[in-house]
């Protein structure tokens, strides 16, 4: 039982954020799909299970997930150079005649 309620805590934290892009939107139109920002020890089994539990009101299902890392740029400050940090981006293709919508999370309660 223990390990179901950690699941679901790990899963409520993996999708960090959606990513807006041109490309995204492009994606979203044409394809069905949105880009999200992921933890980068996330699995494409856990991004799967995390968008369909986020958006189990919406009945989503997921078709394909795919992922890729984004690798940090290299930044000047000042007189020195630093690194931006790699993050992982994921590729999420919803099943035709469905959408995801990002206006209802108010609701959302995370246990």
């Amino acid at each position: 039982m223990k390990k179901s309620t950690v699941n679901h805590e790990r899963l409520m934290q993996i999708i960090q954020a959606p990513y807006v892009s041109e490309k995204g939107t492009f994606l979203g139109e044409m394809h069905n799909q949105t880009i999200f920002r992921v933890l980068t020890d996330a699995t494409k089994q856990e991004i799967k299970a995390a968008v369909e539990l986020l958006w189990k009101d919406q009945k989503i299902e997921v078709e394909n997930v795919q992922t890729l890392i984004v690798k940090g740029k290299q930044k000047r400050f000042g007189r020195f150079m630093g690194r931006r940090n790699n993050w992982k981006k994921a590729i999420v293709s919803i099943k035709s005649g469905q959408e995801l919508s990002f206006t209802d999370f108010s609701k959302l309660e995370a246990k």
